[in-house]
């Protein structure tokens, strides 16, 4: 097989697995109209049209859907075979781009940056801490970490933190002034700081659940923000009671200055996950990085990947071979 050749192929399987000529061109690092003269020169050598194309979808055809179910074993094969000669490197090196959730950058992340980087000098880790819950390919990263509510079915994840407890909280000082909260319907009668996330833009009721009982509250208050770190100040401000994510609001707590109420109400949500999008040519810098994480914050993570199905946990510097 000519050089060329191998090149179609391997750009016919990247285009049918993403269904975007886009989106495949992104990933190649190539232009989209350099990945359409291949797979037209591909179509036009073996004499059968591969592709159904619009200018809103790609999908395949009979004979495509053939070709790609030989070649996938064999692309993979091949990307298993390069991998397995990476795998010798001492130094993986190079730029990893990982966006993480906002409140996760400070809490986890950020005590993770000297240790990574000294273990691993040759890499520069170019991180970006939001909100957004886009698609990280076609933003160009190589990497995210969210919570698994907002992890898109088609990543591959990896658990770091355990499913989180949320929790509602108050300053003594606010508690002290106002009526006591035994049930979420008290909340009606106070201040609540009410957050509003970025990536929907709408003001979300406070959960609550006990046994087999779950409630939801539309609570009202004089502030809103859009980033948990300003709720929790005001929180403490004396200004209202807030609804935070455990570990957010665990230091205050332990330090007196934040008091937790309804806490057999207190309902648990999905843990904290780094994802990425395949394992197929997964960069050495990228397994490094998520096989670090994983081991300095959940050394029995389980890697979940398509519809969130658990699969075995793999071998150190193996994270995402499934």
């Amino acid at each position: 097989m000519r050089g060329n050749e191998f090149a179609e192929l391997s750009a016919f399987v990247v285009v049918a697995e993403h269904r975007s000529f886009t989106k495949a061109a992104s990933h190649l690092g190539i232009k989209p109209p350099t990945l359409s003269h291949s797979i037209r020169s591909l179509e036009e050598r073996l004499g059968v049209r591969l592709l159904n194309r619009t200018t809103r979808s790609v999908a395949l055809t009979e004979a495509g859907e053939r070709l790609l179910a030989q070649l996938q074993p064999a692309m993979d094969s091949v990307a298993d075979a390069v991998e397995s000669v990476n795998a010798f490197r001492d130094k993986p090196v190079g730029v990893l781009r990982v966006r993480v959730i906002r409140p996760a950058a400070m809490m986890v992340v950020a005590p993770l940056f000297a240790p990574f980087l000294a273990a691993y000098p040759g890499i520069t880790l170019d991180v970006a801490a939001n909100m957004s819950d886009g698609d990280i390919v076609s933003e160009h990263f190589d990497a995210g970490i969210d919570i698994g509510e907002r992890i898109r079915k088609d990543m591959i994840a990896v658990r770091l933190i355990d499913d989180i407890r949320f929790v509602a909280v108050g300053s003594p000082d606010y508690l002290a002034r106002h009526p006591p909260v035994n049930s979420p319907e008290d909340l009606r009668g106070h201040n609540c700081i009410r957050l509003r996330p970025e990536w929907s833009g709408s003001i979300q009721p406070w959960e609550f659940e006990r046994a087999s009982q779950r409630l939801q509250v539309a609570v009202e208050g004089s502030l809103i923000v859009n980033d948990a770190s300003l709720a929790l100040s005001a929180a403490v401000d004396g200004i209202g009671i807030a609804y935070l994510a455990g570990p957010i609001a665990s230091a205050a707590v332990a330090g007196g200055r934040l008091v937790r109420v309804l806490e057999e109400w207190s309902p648990l949500k999905s843990g904290l996950f780094v994802y990425y999008s395949s394992r197929r040519q997964m960069p050495g810098a990228l397994r490094v990085f998520v096989d670090f994480l994983r081991q300095r914050t959940n050394p029995r993570a389980a890697e979940i990947g398509a519809r969130g199905q658990p699969a075995a946990l793999a071998p150190a510097l193996q994270i995402g071979v499934a």
